[in-house]
């Protein structure tokens, strides 16, 4: 399985990694174990297969002039009946553009898309906890409202990641690729 994932600017990725630590800290929630080499992201796409290396070309064409989207993290929210705890941003039009241009382009993709993350069905998330037991998601949801203000960032690079089971429990999330945004206004380098 691949996902298409948005990666933020330095500061906001190790606010939301300090948030995992202090989750595992406190025994809440073990999410920052349970995914090897994971890294916090909004999942644009997930494939259950593709070609990668025409995907990645695909990418590096699409991609290449596409600018940083600023996002701001300003609801706690879960899914329900899953047990996920997830901060919510803000759905700016920049953001919404961003994800339909990519199913535009990858149509042919399409087909082997996971249905939750298509335009029309997708709702912009980064999680923080996972598989979480009611309990649980109450007390991670009463934690992350005490702990935590408006994050402000950006959506600085894709990247595509491959998952795989590595042990019972645990996957591993390696970037196979990705690919830097513009910086706003600077389309040409």
């Amino acid at each position: 399985m691949y996902w298409v994932a948005a990666l933020f600017d330095d500061e906001t990725e190790q606010l939301i990694k300090n948030l995992w630590n202090e989750l595992r800290e406190e025994s809440i929630s073990f999410y920052a174990d349970e995914i090897k080499n994971g890294r916090p992201h909004i999942t644009l796409a997930s494939y259950k297969e593709i070609d990668k290396q025409q995907f990645i070309e695909g990418m590096k064409e699409f991609y290449n002039d596409k600018e940083e989207v600023k996002i701001c993290f300003n609801t706690v929210g879960s899914f329900l009946n899953y047990g996920t705890l997830f901060f919510s941003p803000t759905v700016s039009t920049e953001l919404l553009d961003l994800h339909a241009s990519h199913y535009e382009f990858f149509k042919e993709d399409t087909p082997a898309a996971n249905d939750v993350y298509v335009p029309g069905e997708w709702i912009p998330h980064c999680t923080l906890a996972n598989k979480l037991t009611e309990e649980e998601l109450a007390v991670a949801f009463q934690y992350c409202l005490k702990k935590n203000d408006l994050i402000k960032g950006v959506i600085k690079e894709i990247a595509l990641i491959q998952l795989a089971e590595v042990d019972e429990g645990q996957i591993e999330a390696p970037v196979v690729y990705s690919i830097p945004l513009k910086k706003a206004g600077n389309k040409h380098g």
